[in-house]
């Protein structure tokens, strides 16, 4: 076929490739969900037998022997694999909107969250986030590594200008940036930060959220005569917002604001498009006093946030405490308001 043939044929030729993949999509749905139906209804019967007829590990043990004599080419149903479907059944039984859910995900998803999670909050944070974000194995291993639940319940100080100009940014950001996977030393620059993000983008936006697109780096705004850069530029689709960040290395400190706070105005009058909401601004630093951020940004007028960063995996237990001690502190303030 000529190449201006093939040229031709070219609206028609995507066009046929999009219903293949299209429709390949649609078959591996529905087999997945047809697999985590059978494995529900083969863990509740375990279930029922074991708390009705006292079945045990060995009764199960023989079922799988069983199974593996009498269909040697079915794979997956080994005595380890069964308990863990009747653990599949009891964990979502009787839960008409995680249930569902359950069924979008893969079975190899489905045990890491539902044998690692502790609550049923966290596992609806993880099963919803999975369905949205469509996290492969090793992505959401790490967002648990990270503790990403319990950050984002802590969730990022946000001045009120940026809470009124984008009243759905609450769990856009976070407090605390986990980057473990730069492998930066304890001791660098920002110019080593903006390389090592640079180069691990693809994780970063991870760790960011999918909906962050990255613009550039050391991003160019010209204001009169004189030229300034910007360390990293991302658009944000679910706000519709351009959003920069600055890196520091060091801790926080008010007068950092003023130099974001500009390029925040020149990326609003230069940069931003009419249909596109104002733009945010991100102060990722090293280090933070939260006195300080509440001062600072008691009386900003652009919106603007500030957030830390860390080189090493959370200490999941050491979160969970500091977790639960904010939310004690905000009970009595809750009671007091009903």
């Amino acid at each position: 076929m000529s190449s201006s043939l093939a040229t031709d044929n070219q609206p028609a030729f995507d066009e046929l490739l999009y219903r293949i993949r299209q429709t390949r999509q649609a078959v591996f749905a529905q087999a997945n969900t047809a697999l985590m139906e059978l494995y529900w209804s083969v863990g509740q019967v375990i279930s029922q037998k074991v708390h009705r007829e006292a079945w045990g590990k060995g009764v199960v043990a023989e079922l799988a022997r069983h199974i593996a004599q009498h269909a040697p080419e079915i794979k997956g149903f080994s005595d380890k694999n069964l308990w863990r479907m009747k653990q599949f059944y009891e964990t979502y039984e009787g839960d008409a909107i995680l249930s569902p859910l359950v069924r979008e995900l893969p079975w190899t998803h489905n045990t890491i969250i539902f044998s690692r999670c502790k609550s049923r909050e966290e596992r609806a944070y993880y099963l919803r986030a999975m369905v949205a974000e469509k996290w492969n194995k090793r992505e959401l291993e790490r967002q648990l590594d990270a503790a990403q639940f319990e950050r984002s319940k802590l969730g990022a100080k946000l001045s009120p200008v940026v809470s009124g100009l984008h009243p759905d940014i609450q769990g856009v950001f976070k407090d605390n940036y986990v980057l473990e996977f730069l492998g930066l030393p304890e001791e660098h620059g920002e110019a080593d930060l903006q390389r090592a993000l640079l180069h691990r983008m693809k994780a970063f936006i991870l760790e960011l959220g999918s909906d962050f697109i990255f613009v550039g780096e050391e991003y160019r705004l010209q204001v009169g005569n004189q030229d300034f850069y910007l360390d990293l530029l991302f658009f944000h689709r679910g706000l519709a917002a351009l959003v920069a960040f600055e890196l520091k290395v060091t801790k926080f400190s008010p007068e950092h604001l003023g130099q974001l706070n500009f390029y925040l105005e020149a990326l609003d009058r230069d940069v931003k498009k009419p249909h596109e909401n104002p733009s945010i601004g991100v102060l990722l630093c090293r280090d933070k006093d939260e006195e300080v951020v509440e001062y600072a940004l008691s009386r900003q007028l652009s919106p603007a946030l500030i957030a830390q960063y860390q080189l090493q995996l959370p200490d999941k237990k050491l979160l969970q405490a500091h977790l639960h001690e904010i939310l004690s502190r905000e009970l009595p303030a809750n009671n007091d308001n009903q």
